[in-house]
């Protein structure tokens, strides 16, 4: 990290613009993250279809029949890092599906964002059928809320790690690098003319308060990544929404904890009764490995 901000700190006095564009670059360009031999062998019992999205494919896998519940990733993830899922929905009943999101895993892209993020996930709906149930980590809960708060019907929602400041990770993030605050505008800018979007509208809280889906927010109390009160934001702002606490679970093992599981199962199923408040449960939880890789 001191590289990258003794770079910006030449830069930007040589030349804003150019730092102004390496930022967005650096930014939006996604992590590539890998998947366990068993996350692997599950993703191969699927069944295979792609979509397009902004002219790049998007590679998808499917399981059993029924309902559809859509499992959605997080930044710098891939779906089949939600494989935990895959068997118990299939067991309830459900068609599962995942996808790689664009330019994350086996889809193309190298670069991405939160509203094309939430443009694929309203493409593979189209392709693959209404969605019951949708589980989403962390930046894919935030695309999700998007995607909904564009015309995407979703009967139940689960939320596990949701990020509700996607602006508030930006500035953290442009501090971190040491970027000026006149540069960070700069991208910002173009960022919107390249995304035909508006940072101001990305607030997932602000989004929160227009939704009527029954929600289940789950989110570790010792998160490292995305603090446990966005979640608890996200939860507080929903109607008809609920929050869990696990504890020593951090950001990416909470998502594959078979507490987690079970319970987010068990809210799509189709004896599960929304809360009409959200309220606070505390679950005790194995304890997280320490050499776990942090993946959003």
């Amino acid at each position: 990290m001191r590289w990258l901000r003794f770079v910006f700190r030449v830069l930007q006095v040589l030349s804003p613009t150019r730092a102004a564009t390496l930022a967005e670059r650096l930014f939006f360009t996604v992590p590539r993250a890998r998947l366990t031999p068993a996350m692997r062998e599950q993703v191969e019992r699927g069944r295979v279809f792609t979509v397009t999205v902004e002219h790049q494919r998007i590679a998808g896998w499917s399981w059993g029949d029924g309902p559809v519940v859509y499992l959605v990733h997080g930044w710098g993830s891939r779906g089949g890092r939600l494989a935990a899922y895959v068997q118990p929905l299939v067991a309830a009943g459900f068609q599962v599906v995942t996808y790689d999101g664009l330019g994350h895993g086996a889809s193309s892209g190298r670069m991405s964002s939160m509203p094309q993020l939430a443009r694929t996930l309203r493409a593979v709906v189209d392709t693959m059928g209404a969605a019951h149930g949708v589980v989403a980590h962390s930046l894919g809960a935030s695309a999700t809320t998007l995607a909904m708060d564009w015309g995407l019907t979703v009967s139940r929602a689960v939320f596990v790690a949701p990020a509700a400041d996607p602006v508030g990770f930006t500035l953290r993030w442009a501090k971190l690098i040491g970027l000026r605050p006149e540069v960070l505008a700069r991208m910002k800018a173009s960022s919107e003319r390249r995304l035909r979007f508006s940072w101001d509208d990305l607030d997932v809280r602000m989004m929160a308060g227009r939704r009527t889906t029954p929600l289940l927010v789950m989110h570790d109390a010792e998160d490292p990544v995305v603090p446990w009160s966005e979640g608890a934001a996200i939860a507080g702002a929903w109607p008809h929404s609920r929050l869990v606490t696990t504890n020593g679970l951090g950001h990416s093992e909470v998502v594959r904890a078979p507490s987690v599981v079970a319970q987010a199962v068990e809210f799509l199923g189709p004896s599960a009764q929304p809360s009409s408040a959200a309220t606070a449960v505390r679950t005790r939880s194995a304890t997280r490995s320490a050499n776990a890789m942090i993946v959003t």
